[in-house]
């Protein structure tokens, strides 16, 4: 059976587990929180919905495992398409071209951009295997909505071999301005491959103001419409990555691309929900008072060079060196979830961040007291909800972030009793988004000291007033409200091309 919409993404929309008996079991995600439960939400709103992922093949013409598998959970009945891909293939497309060449170029680190071991034509093989294995399950005019940079040329392959369908891309990451953008030799390929999309989708203004700054660099592309930003995306206070007025349309070779702003949300009740639960409230307890009297700050972030960890400590650090009377009454817990430790440059940081951090208990710690307690492997999200609920301050500071739900989710599981306060940096998406927060240039180390001074020595009534604003800005972006969202986009689309048709 055809589908009328098929979601590519990278990523299975399920957890492989393997039993004893060597079997493998495809398990529901525990967490409805997250970018796969949040997508896998539209699998039940549609007639017949399918996915299409990557999955490892010794042999991609003669894989062992089922390429098409029927799945019903508790978000419906939908297919999965799993693409066999060899370990270099993966390794090439996705290790090397996106996460070595893309990655840094798209976060503003062209100092750690490397195009030289990219092998493009492995790139473009790939892509292309994932518009066949998309066009195939997908009816003549369905929606085709992909998603993020590794499969930028995937829309204008399916383009050729299912021209009627209806294309949606999703950009999950920052997109930066030409003068960054422009540095990738297939910069024109890639944007045009975008171009041939119906909508192209961004977290906020400021990306796709840049994506039509990068269209008009590389094509005749020209703004078809644009109109003052909506107010919940303009903050009260200017920040790095405000916009004023945002793109709708542009207009290419006779054609309308929908440009849409739409930032993906946490799952609000069901974190708000977990906050309450009994043996949530019991853990918070436990950390309460395995404290004492010290404060807790949490920063939870992956580890890498985005996501200012370095900065994190080098800022706790001098906290603790220049105001001695924070020593034994502040302790910071740093979640630096180490990923992609095979790639040079996420160990060369895991590898600072563990030194940094032996530093510091080293210099200031005591049998008593340790200033850092560094955790380099995923917390349960329960367990998550406690610290943040535990937390005084919640110190979030990328140096560069598409949204960063991070800081949501902290803001949704407060206590209104005894809310904590949000450190943001203002190069996260959220922080267009989020009022309430105390905004910080994690570039600046007096913006960064300042900061963390002014969030340990907030009052009640400060801490209580910036939390209601906080909560109420996460409660405007949920994954059910981009849900929504989206789905008017579909049919946005549809309607702009029976308007083009007439």
């Amino acid at each position: 059976m055809k589908s009328d919409l098929v979601i590519v993404y990278h990523r299975q929309p399920y957890e492989e587990v393997e039993n004893e008996d060597g079997t493998v079991e495809l398990v529901e995600n525990k967490s409805p929180n997250g970018i796969v439960p949040t997508l896998k939400g539209f699998l039940g709103r549609a007639q017949h919905a399918s996915w299409v992922a990557w999955k490892y093949a010794d042999d991609p013409v003669n894989p062992e495992f089922e390429r098409t598998v029927e799945i019903s959970d508790s978000y419906g009945d939908y297919s999965v398409t799993r693409l066999p891909l060899t370990r270099d293939q993966v390794s090439s497309f996705y290790h090397v071209s996106s996460k070595e060449a893309f990655w840094p170029i798209l976060h503003g680190f062209k100092e750690r951009y490397n195009y030289d071991p990219v092998d493009w034509p492995t790139f473009r093989e790939v892509n292309w295997a994932f518009a066949e294995a998309a066009a195939e399950e997908a009816s003549d005019d369905a929606v085709i909505w992909v998603h993020d940079y590794n499969l930028w040329l995937v829309p204008a392959y399916i383009r050729q071999l299912k021209p009627k369908a209806r294309i949606a891309f999703f950009h999950h990451t920052p997109f930066p301005a030409p003068d960054m953008f422009n540095v990738l030799p297939w910069r024109e390929e890639i944007i045009r491959s975008l171009l041939e999309c119906d909508a192209v989708g961004f977290h906020i203004p400021r990306y796709a103001r840049n994506f039509l700054a990068c269209c008009r660099s590389q094509t005749s592309a020209r703004t078809a419409e644009e109109r003052a930003t909506e107010p919940a995306l303009v903050k009260r206070d200017s920040t790095a990555l405000s916009e004023r007025v945002t793109p709708v349309s542009i207009e290419f070779k006779g054609r309308k691309v929908l440009v849409d702003v739409n930032p993906v949300g946490v799952n609000y009740e069901y974190i708000a929900e977990l906050s309450q639960r009994d043996e949530v409230q019991e853990k918070v307890k436990e950390i309460r008072a395995s404290l004492g009297d010290c404060k807790l700050v949490v920063s939870i972030s992956r580890t890498d060079y985005t996501k200012g960890n370095i900065e994190q400590l080098e800022t706790f650090e001098r906290l603790l060196r220049d105001h001695p009377e924070w020593r034994g009454k502040v302790r910071l817990m740093l979640v630096s979830v180490a990923s992609n430790r095979n790639m040079a440059a996420y160990e060369e940081i895991q590898n600072k961040i563990e030194e940094l951090t032996g530093r510091i208990n080293g210099t200031y710690g005591n049998f008593e007291w340790q200033p850092v307690s560094l955790m380099s492997t995923a917390i349960p999200l329960e367990d998550l909800v406690a610290y943040y609920r535990a937390a005084d301050v919640a110190s979030i500071t990328p140096l560069a972030d598409g949204l960063n739900l991070v800081c949501s989710e902290y803001c949704v599981a407060q206590d209104e009793e005894r809310p904590g306060v949000l450190i943001l940096s203002e190069f996260a998406g959220a922080a267009v988004l989020l009022n309430g927060a105390i905004p910080v240039n994690p570039f600046s180390h007096r913006s960064m000291d300042r900061a963390l001074e002014q969030a340990l020595s907030m009052g009640p009534t400060e801490r209580a007033e910036r939390m209601k604003q906080l909560k109420e800005c996460a409660a405007r972006f949920t994954n059910a409200q981009w849900t929504d969202k989206e789905l008017e986009l579909f049919e946005r689309i549809r309607e702009t091309r029976q308007s083009q048709a007439a």
